[in-house]
């Protein structure tokens, strides 16, 4: 019997133009975190993706229990007890959560002696049990897309814990988890050990993994660096060993200076009651407003109502002295507005497009010659100047997006903007799910701008990233701004105590 529950030998997967993994070796202790890391495109994910059986590997093998087996697809995987929580969600939001959760299993009943359906009551009691299992205090009934992203995100990780699994896959799990939801998931986790599970956890918070993870397998470019225990590991370790290299300091050094005050919120209040409400604050040229708060605070609610997606009942919004009308996004576009969301994936990025649809796909209007065909080496050329400004890692820019680690993927999307050449840019939680290294690139891009004159308005949930990149930070809770702090005075402390503010 093999120490290991289970283990990949000398694993290799290509795609078109690009070596995503070269002969990486992984093996799970039962009972263990294994924490997995390394840079964004440096195969985590698609090692994962090849031992949940979502691709099919080029070379190499997978044993379970000393014994080698071959992995179908996912239920295949889920057969032989690996479960995987995506990193990217990808729920279905008009089915319930108890659908979702039993999505594919449905414990079924015989009707009229002979045909068999779902049996609805035994789901949803089984899924109350779950729920309560995993402390997460949802109606089994209600509908996914009623939850907001960090709910969505805590269904699939009870969905996981469901399948009785013998190894589960946790891919950047608290990307939008508030810290009490977080300790709800080590608490979880601390319970899967307890039974044994081996828990393969990829995530970029190193003192997450400092303080959950008994392993750390390194990656980096495709390849495996190696594997340590995690109590012989520190912080500047981990990103050395990552990225190839020492970095001394987690933010550039800013050399924006914040000029006259350009763009102006008064009053803003949104048509629903329960969201932001008499949000009033000014953003200067050049300047990088942070925006902090809880989960819940409607941060995201009210940075999509000033881009024209959401409804208000009141407010004004100004520029440079002029009353702005942004009823959608394309009005908001239309008059130098910009806006980066923060789901990725379901919100920004088109997928089986390529980089450069995805580059330009915002500024075709542009490119038109005598306004009815599109200029296609002028946008070939807006395209590879956004590729080698943002230094965008892509094999060509005709290569679909999705293929594309997550830092790259944000990139373009910021190209995507740029090439609209926007007075005021909102980003939303702009780092989300990037490594180290491509996050010093993303504040670099940001800084960069702002030196330029761009306003920047910068929602993050990262206390440390507020105050390493904002001029001011703006501070929200429960829809309300509760205060504004300059950023050299900021302290977690400070910011926390204000997005606690609650009426």
């Amino acid at each position: 019997m093999s120490e290991f529950v289970l283990e990949m030998r000398d694993v290799c997967k290509s795609f078109p133009g690009v070596k995503a993994l070269d002969h990486v070796q992984l093996r799970l202790h039962p009972g263990k975190v294994h924490a997995l890391m390394g840079e964004n495109g440096a195969g985590k994910s698609t090692l994962m993706k090849c031992m949940f059986g979502i691709y099919k590997m080029d070379e190499g093998q997978i044993f379970i229990d000393g014994e080698p087996v071959q992995i179908k697809d996912p239920m295949d995987a889920l057969n032989k007890g690996i479960a995987m929580v995506h990193q990217e969600l990808q729920p279905i939001p008009a089915r319930t959560v108890g659908e979702n959760i039993f999505l594919g299993r449905y414990p079924m009943k015989k009707a009229l002696g002979f045909i068999s359906i779902v049996d609805h009551k035994k789901m949803y009691a089984d899924t109350a049990e779950l729920l309560k299992k995993v402390r997460m205090n949802f109606d089994p009934k209600q509908k996914v897309g009623e939850l907001s992203v960090s709910q969505m995100q805590s269904v699939e990780i009870a969905k996981a814990v469901s399948a009785n699994c013998r190894v589960l896959i946790l891919d950047e799990p608290t990307s939008s988890l508030t810290a009490n939801e977080v300790e709800a998931l080590f608490r979880i986790v601390e319970d899967l050990k307890a039974e044994g599970v081996a828990i393969v956890y990829i995530s970029h918070k190193m003192d997450e993994i400092l303080r959950i993870g008994d392993e750390v397998t390194i990656m980096r470019d495709g390849q495996y660096i190696g594997t340590w225990p995690a109590s012989e590991l520190t912080t500047d370790d981990i990103i050395t060993k990552m990225v190839g290299r020492e970095l001394t300091n987690l933010y550039p050094e800013r050399h924006n200076v914040p000029g006259e005050v350009v763009f102006k919120v008064e009053d803003f209040t949104s048509i629903n009651p329960k969201s932001f409400r008499h949000v009033s604050f000014d953003l200067r040229k050049g300047e990088i407003l942070g925006v902090g708060g809880l989960v819940g605070a409607q941060r995201t609610e009210l940075m999509e109502g000033l881009f024209g997606i959401r409804s208000h009942t009141s407010g004004k919004i100004t520029y440079k002295g002029k009353e702005l009308n942004i009823t959608r996004p394309k009005s908001a576009i239309d008059q130098g507005v910009a806006m980066l969301t923060e789901d990725r994936r379901g919100s920004g990025i088109m997928g089986v497009l390529s980089v450069a649809d995805n580059i330009s796909i915002s500024s075709l209007d542009q490119y038109l010659d005598f306004g009815i065909s599109i200029n296609s080496k002028k946008v070939e050329q807006l395209v590879q100047d956004n590729v080698k400004k943002m230094n965008i890692k892509t094999p060509s820019s005709k290569t679909q997006i999705k293929s594309l680690s997550g830092g790259n993927q944000q990139k373009v999307l910021v190209g995507r903007w740029l090439a609209n050449n926007p007075d005021v840019l909102i980003l939303d939680e702009p780092t989300r799910g990037i490594d180290v290294g491509a996050k010093y690139e993303i504040y670099c891009i940001i800084e960069q701008l702002a030196r330029e004159g761009k306003s920047i308005i910068m929602i993050s949930s990262e206390m440390s990233e507020l105050i390493g990149m904002s001029d001011r930070i703006m501070v929200m809770c429960d829809g309300r701004v509760t205060g504004f702090i300059n950023g050299a005075d900021a302290t977690q402390e400070s910011i926390m105590a204000l997005a606690t503010q609650f009426e």
